[in-house]
């Protein structure tokens, strides 16, 4: 060991003298602690004299390694300080040092030295705050080298977790680049470049580099292995079936095949009827000849006894918040499902013993109905398992085969759970109202067992014919419609409804999922390119008409790919915006149109509220009063319901003629004509009572219909207002057509807490019990008139004949 007295090094100025020591082979980063193994006389005095001051070397590679005695041309002007921890002389005469790596520094000159090179130095003063650029380069070169890492095996796992907690960026770089396996030159690339963001860069590059070479070897690596083992276990196998066929016979094969099946009847844990069976059937096939049916049949009725998962199960997740991130992560809304969810994995947690709950989602297409099924299988930490019904019309198809029909199999409820692997599963049964019935039995029957709680713990499956327990399964059946669905059948089901997406709600979702999905589909993710509000509404309002959103994505989708190829002509460098007025320019002609209440007050005109699969419409109830004899026509296509709500708005009329001023027997000269615009669409429901009585009591009367309000309710022959269905869609509707007021039952007033508050705000409810309330708020009356006579007036007032000169009473407005 060397103990030499160490003396000052040469200083001039910010400059400092420094002994030189050429590196073959190796670069020195700083912050590396290397052990070096010095040869050349001019090193070892070198690392002498740095011994005897102040330990401080000045580190450099050469350019080629080969050279012996290199001179100022062959070193590079750029490397790095070192101080020289430890020197030890070995026996051979060369000198094996420890030596630290400081700073970077460059050679300004190389100054008269007979014994070694003598450098004039200036260390590199590197600067650098931490800035957002910094911070995602650090994450990325990190994340590149835990990949690295796991794919090279000379670097240990520790490693990448230490360089991951080093928060010094400058020192973290240089730190992965010396554990990189690149050559002198690319490594002297790195230890060059200053700025840290361009060394960060330069990193990352080699890093993605060396990644992709590594998984190439490793690739090449397991085909030529696999290829050989493939190719030698063939030889030898065949090889040995050659000898064992000559010498005992093919019977020897079926021998080996029980020895195997009955190790795999001895691992497999199994109920105790199940156990008993298989042991069974196991007996008889060894009494059996190889070749006969029988035996195949057997066979595979053990190997599906064996396939299922008896006492396989998965661990569920019961964090509650993580499980509603989760299911907010996936879905938009939802509330009532998301909320069932949450509710029995809370049970679960508290109780660790539950049965599955049996859900049935109820709604139109497209609501998320089965992919809301995933994200409960997510969620739970649980398999998922989809089967769909739609066409089933076979009770087999459900319970299977008995095992005496040729090519028998057991039931798509018994195959679905050996493809989850657990006995606990979400299974996901779709489209549970588009089963249908023939003459091979009714398969909504047989589900009956597989879906009562109380039943399934043993449902039995004709081609097993053993008892299986369905009660740790989470069921969630799909349907469009409930009146499909036999009642025994929904009676074992707990029915939540997802009555479809409200316009606020479709904007959100293509806010927050679509846009973002089709972009990244069709290669847009790196464009700049924005959709505002005002176009995804046109798209909801005006190309598309669903309760879910599956048009709403195509629209979208159609619109992406035509911006895709914008991109490919002009570049990824544009800016893209997709406004309202630009829908048209990518989609083409509007496809439908949305309700808009009227601009002016008319006679016998009311705005009346509708209920679809897609939502909420306005719908205009227009009543037309003729010479005639007593007539109701009804125009339109109108159902049965609605046609005798007209029939009982008319009655009621009639009833109320002298309170509202009418001559007796009005209607024996007079004919009625009631018609609901788009006379394609069907029409029904009884919801449009009490607009085609103020539409009938406006024409009869002469008296104008307030333009901005409009009114959903059932009416009786004694003029109540009876509730009504669908009352939120109905809502958002009139707030997007521009109404003001909107009428509604009295008895509907506890679904006024469903409807956003923000749509409250800005549309007025008045709850109204009886038909004379509604007449009160919707016709307009100029000051002085009274709509309806007091009870003292015994004659009423006269309905005069329409003269010649009056225009007609359509087009009779007033300004409200």
């Amino acid at each position: 060991m060397f103990n030499l007295n160490k003396k000052k090094m040469e200083s001039l100025g910010d400059e400092m003298k420094y002994p030189l020591l050429p590196l073959r082979d190796v670069v020195v980063f700083p912050n590396m602690v290397v052990p070096l193994f010095v040869g050349r006389d001019k090193s070892i005095k070198a690392l002498e004299y740095a011994m005897s001051h102040e330990k401080e070397v000045f580190l450099s590679a050469q350019r080629d390694a080969k050279v012996d005695n290199p001179t100022p041309k062959d070193i590079y002007t750029l490397g790095t300080m070192g101080v020289v921890l430890q020197l030890l002389r070995l026996p051979d005469g060369t000198v094996k040092s420890l030596i630290e790596g400081k700073e970077r520094a460059r050679i300004e000159s190389f100054e008269p030295h007979a014994d070694f090179f003598m450098v004039t130095v200036t260390k590199s003063l590197e600067k650098h705050e931490s800035d957002e650029e910094s911070l995602a380069l650090m994450r990325a070169v990190i994340e590149s080298f835990e990949e690295y890492a796991k794919l090279n095996e000379k670097i240990g796992k520790e490693l990448a977790g230490t360089i991951a907690a080093i928060e010094d960026p400058a020192r973290m770089a240089d730190t992965i680049a010396a554990q990189l396996t690149l050559k002198v030159k690319d490594k002297q690339e790195i230890l060059q470049v200053e700025n840290l963001n361009r060394r960060l860069e330069t990193i990352f590059d080699k890093l993605r580099n060396e990644i992709n070479i590594l998984r190439l070897e490793t690739r090449l690596k397991k085909r030529v292995k696999k290829q050989m083992e493939k190719t030698q276990k063939d030889y030898y196998l065949n090889e040995q079936m050659r000898a064992i066929q000559k010498e005992m016979g093919t019977k020897d094969d079926f021998k080996a095949e029980l020895i195997e099946l009955e190790k795999r009847i001895r691992r497999k844990r199994l109920s105790k009827e199940a156990h008993s069976r298989v042991w069974q059937e196991f007996k008889k096939l060894k009494l059996m000849s190889p070749m006969s049916a029988e035996a195949t049949v057997v066979r595979n009725y053990i190997d599906w006894i064996l396939s299922l998962p008896w006492d396989e199960r998965t661990k569920d997740k019961i964090d509650i918040n993580e499980a509603a991130k989760i299911l907010d992560e996936d879905h938009y809304g939802l509330t009532k499902p998301k909320e069932r969810i949450l509710e029995y994995l809370a049970v679960q947690g508290l109780t660790k013993k539950l049965k599955g709950p049996i859900l049935c989602l109820v709604g139109p297409p497209g609501v998320g109905k089965t992919s809301i099924a995933k994200s409960v299988a997510r969620a739970t930490g649980r398999n998922f398992v989809r089967l769909s019904l739609g066409g089933v019309r076979d009770e087999a198809e459900i319970r299977g085969h008995r095992r005496t029909y040729i090519g028998a199999l057991p039931g798509k409820i018994i195959q679905y759970l050996r493809k989850a692997k657990s006995t606990n599963p979400v299974f996901c049964l779709d489209e549970v109202d588009k089963m249908s019935t023939d003459f091979r039995g009714d398969p909504s029957a047989a589900l009956l067992e597989v879906l009562d709680p109380e039943q399934n713990v043993a449902f039995n499956d004709h081609y097993l014919d053993l008892d299986y327990d369905l009660s740790e399964v989470l069921f969630i059946t799909t349907a469009n419609t409930l009146h499909n669905i036999p009642l025994p059948l929904q009676d074992r089901m707990e029915i939540i409804r997802l009555p479809g997406y409200t316009e606020i709600e479709k904007l959100n979702i293509a806010k927050q999922f679509l846009v973002k999905k089709q972009m990244e589909l069709n290669g847009l993710s790196d464009v700049k390119m924005a959709f505002s509000d005002k176009a995804i509404l046109t798209i909801i309002r005006n190309y598309t008409r669903e309760a879910g959103v599956r048009n709403l994505e195509r629209e979208i989708s159609s619109i992406c790919r035509k911006l895709a190829r914008e991109v490919l002509a002009k570049g990824k460098d544009i800016r893209i915006s997709v406004t309202g007025n630009s829908i048209h320019k990518y989609l083409g002609v509007q496809k439908f149109r949305y309700g808009v209440t009227e601009e002016l007050d008319q006679i016998g005109v009311t705005t009346g509220l509708a209920w679809t699969d897609v939502g909420g419409e306005l719908l205009q109830t227009e009543v037309a009063i003729m010479p005639g004899k007593g007539k109701l026509v009804l125009t339109g296509k109108l159902g049965e319901v609605m046609q005798e709500s007209a029939q009982a708005a008319l009655s009621y009329v009639r009833s109320r003629g002298r309170r509202l001023r009418l001559p007796e027997k009005f209607y024996e000269n007079i004919d009625i004509h009631i018609h609901v615009p788009e006379g394609a669409i069907p029409k029904d429901g009884p919801s449009a009572g009490i607009a085609i009585a103020t539409s009938i009591v406006s024409a009869l009367t002469r008296k104008p219909i307030r333009h901005d309000i409009a009114m959903t309710g059932e009416i009786t022959l004694r003029g109540r207002v009876l509730p009504i269905g669908g009352l939120k869609e109905k809502i958002l509707a009139a707030h997007r057509g521009l109404v003001n007021k909107v009428l509604i039952p009295e008895e509907n007033k506890k679904d006024i807490e469903e409807i956003p508050k923000r749509i409250l705000k800005r549309v007025e409810l008045a709850l109204v019990g009886h038909m004379d309330d509604v007449l009160k708020e919707s016709l307009v009356i100029k000051e002085g008139e009274e709509l309806f006579a007091q009870e003292a007036e015994c004659e009423p007032i006269c309905l005069e004949p329409r003269r010649e000169t009056e225009k007609p009473v359509s087009d009779e407005v007033t300004a409200h």
